[in-house]
């Protein structure tokens, strides 16, 4: 079965740091553009950051560039979020998914309108 399952979410006080993980079962992670997205209560899903198959090229949003960093450990078929200075809307369901070889990875395109998708984990970001 291919499946996509998020782990490393929990509660941080603003300032603190997370690692997100990303581990796939049923494909080889290298050969996809992994993308990680959030979405919070009542708002529109965001997209968080993207690193394209063979780690081509990175995508961050513009907003989250420098805190927040994607990497992969091939020997885990596992991608990473680490995600620096949290803040508290930074607080969503943190969400990874997979598209087939995709170098070139952009978080707007359609390339994720597909059922490769975990079913996320909770992070909160509060005092």
């Amino acid at each position: 079965q291919v499946q996509l399952v998020e782990s490393g979410g929990g509660l941080v006080q603003p300032g603190g740091s997370l690692r997100l993980s990303c581990t796939a079962s049923g494909f080889t992670m290298d050969d996809y553009a992994i993308g990680w997205f959030r979405q919070a209560p009542g708002k529109e899903r965001e997209g968080v950051s993207c690193v394209g198959s063979r780690d081509i090229s990175t995508t961050y949003a513009d907003s989250l560039k420098g805190r927040f960093t994607i990497s992969r450990d091939n020997a885990e078929n596992t991608v990473y979020l680490q995600m620096n200075g949290l803040k508290p809307e930074d607080t969503a369901v943190y969400y990874c998914a997979a598209a087939p070889l995709v170098s070139y990875c952009s978080l707007l395109a359609p390339i994720w309108e597909n059922d490769f998708w975990g079913q996320g984990t909770q992070v909160t970001v509060s005092s």
